[in-house]
């Protein structure tokens, strides 16, 4: 199948999911994860009518998405993996969603970044639902007032929540989990599900799924 093909699969199977779960069509934004991929393998995907996509790494997406973006007005550019301080001023510059706030010293940093930059992108916090030592994120219990603290304190607006279940778990407690920490902290946005659980991160309420190699092959 071509990149084509394989994007509008994946869209007929949120929209699946979303009627299964009684939700409102078009309740569910498909991120598209590129990361690895280059410009050349990306267009295709923008050809289709793809405009959201994910970024993992910042340096990487300096390289192509410039761009990318100056090509096709609209794009939405997410950052989905771990974000390093001395980073965040190319960050803030460049991707439009950051999903990836995950403690205080990176929620200070981009603060800092958008009141000198004037230039203010969407912010989730990643939450480690799993424990998973070796995985970036707030612990649970902490997130609420990790939120709190960036609100008030940093003058930061939260929109969502993420997380990256343990892989050899079902997913499904851990989206559930996220669901009710969301709620607890006055956040919409849920960012959950990948290409082998997006459909059950749908069921649980995730409003947008971020699905890499189901569309773009392995990587």
């Amino acid at each position: 199948m071509s990149v084509e093909e394989r994007l509008q699969d994946v869209k007929a199977r949120i929209g699946k999911a979303e009627r299964l779960s009684k939700r409102s069509a078009g309740s569910v934004t498909l991120v598209a994860v590129s990361k690895t991929f280059d410009a050349q393998d990306i267009r295709p995907a923008i050809a289709a009518g793809q405009r959201v996509f994910g970024e993992n790494r910042v340096q990487e997406s300096q390289g192509k998405w410039p761009e990318l973006k100056a090509e096709t007005p609209g794009i939405e550019l997410h950052l989905i993996g771990p974000l390093q301080s001395n980073k965040a001023v190319d960050a803030v510059a460049l991707f439009d969603v950051i999903e990836t706030v995950d403690r205080e010293k990176i929620a200070r940093a981009l603060a800092d970044e958008i009141r000198k930059q004037g230039r203010a992108p969407k912010l989730y916090v990643q939450v480690n639902t799993g424990l998973e030592p070796q995985k970036a994120g707030i612990e649970p219990k902490q997130t609420v007032a990790f939120v709190e603290l960036c609100r008030r304190e940093l003058g930061l607006s939260i929109e969502g929540l993420m997380c990256i279940p343990p892989a050899e778990e079902n997913p499904g407690p851990h989206f559930a989990l996220l669901a009710k920490l969301a709620k607890e902290c006055g956040v919409e946005k849920l960012s959950m599900g990948m290409s082998g659980d997006f459909e059950t991160a749908v069921e649980f309420g995730a409003t947008s799924v971020r699905v890499g190699s189901a569309i773009f092959g392995a990587r």
